[in-house]
């Protein structure tokens, strides 16, 4: 039961993603399957946050 209650709640939230990334589903799998470290510049490409804020 926790295992199919962990695969549906990984699939919403990669529903989430492709909804506000842009990317493809097969794209949002893959990234999520295993850690995926990005700058935050890689982040604003890949749709993951608008804009990167520096402090002055």
């Amino acid at each position: 039961i926790h295992a199919r209650e962990i695969l549906k709640l990984r699939d919403r939230l990669n529903d989430i993603l492709v909804k506000h990334t842009g990317q493809s589903k097969k794209k949002i799998k893959n990234d999520t399957e295993r850690d995926h470290f990005m700058s935050p510049e890689e982040a604003v490409q890949y749709g993951l946050i608008d804009k990167v804020i520096s402090s002055r």
